[in-house]
């Protein structure tokens, strides 16, 4: 299906690909088409699983920004550009259950489901994961209050999403108070811990009906794979651009705010939470997918004399 779409796309001049603001050549529709070949490819030949799953990952960059905003704003900016990283973001999923179905299932008899921590560096990162996320909540919160901060009122910002064509969905939340980004964040920082400690690989007793079964891998491997392949990437190259305006070599626009310094504030606390947080899932993701991986049990020595 990714191969059709690409080279369809390629063939009546659709761009798949977007960079910022700007269309790629509709020619790159062909790039699907060979990320297509070489996912087919990896099916047959385990040791291309995992580089063929970063390539995917590298291709739907950006489809978690689309979720939001669909959500949030009820609007997409590009749905070629949206279908073709949620064709590249299925199949990466897709090849990382075949890889971990590679391996040898437990047998029927093995030992009942035991929930599993992240080591302890891993939680460390997780915490600071989501700490970093408290200045963005507080300066977005503060807004949604009708505050002040780096320079824009609560309502002057409302005014500006408007301007910007927010949804009538996202102005309702920010008039009583609720930012829907930072409710977002919130549900991210719960998807972490999720990854790192016991009640994200076996559901706790207080669920009435799935207690004590394990949690199916693909429900936080999910968000968490398309969450780290996008946010990470996102919060570092803002970090990146950030930095470089701040210290004078490119011209970062102003845009609502009242001088350049609110506007870097903003786009500091904006962007930096998203490379820590990025960093921490991509770390959590990484130890989740061992700790849950099949295992066949070991075979006690009495049996095999």
């Amino acid at each position: 299906m990714t191969a059709t779409y690409g080279a369809v796309a390629a063939l009546t001049g659709t761009p798949t690909f977007v960079y910022g603001p700007h269309r790629a050549p509709a020619v790159l529709g062909w790039v699907l088409v060979a990320l297509a070949g070489l996912a087919a490819l990896a099916t047959a030949l385990p040791r291309l699983r995992y580089p063929t799953v970063g390539l995917l990952a590298a291709a739907a960059f950006g489809l978690l920004m689309n979720v939001i905003t669909l959500v949030v704003a009820q609007r997409v900016d590009d749905w070629p550009a949206a279908l073709a990283q949620a064709l590249c973001a299925a199949g990466a999923i897709l090849l990382v259950r075949l890889a971990s179905r590679h391996r040898r299932r437990p047998a029927r008899n093995a030992a009942p489901a035991v929930p599993t921590a992240a080591g302890r560096r891993v939680q460390v990162a997780a915490v600071v994961g989501a700490l970093a996320f408290v200045p963005y909540a507080v300066m977005k919160t503060t807004w949604a209050l009708g505050g002040r901060f780096a320079g824009m009122t609560g309502a002057q910002m409302l005014a500006s999403y408007r301007r910007n064509g927010a949804s009538p969905l996202f102005l309702t939340l920010e008039s009583w108070g609720l930012d829907p980004t930072a409710l977002l964040a919130a549900l991210g920082v719960v998807l972490l811990f999720a990854l790192v400690r016991p009640w994200g690989t076996v559901w706790p007793r207080w669920l009435p009906v799935v207690r004590g079964r394990r949690v199916p891998r693909w429900l936080p491997l999910t968000p968490a794979l398309l969450g780290a392949a996008t946010l990470a990437p996102y919060g570092i190259g803002g970090l990146v651009y950030c930095t470089l305006g701040a210290a004078g070599v490119i011209a970062v626009p102003r845009g609502d705010a009242p001088t350049s310094a609110d506007t870097l504030l903003m786009a500091f606390l904006g962007v930096g939470p998203f490379a820590v947080y990025g960093t921490a899932l991509a770390l959590a993701t990484v130890s989740y997918l061992r700790r849950t991986r099949a295992r066949t049990p070991e075979i006690p020595a009495a049996a095999t004399t």
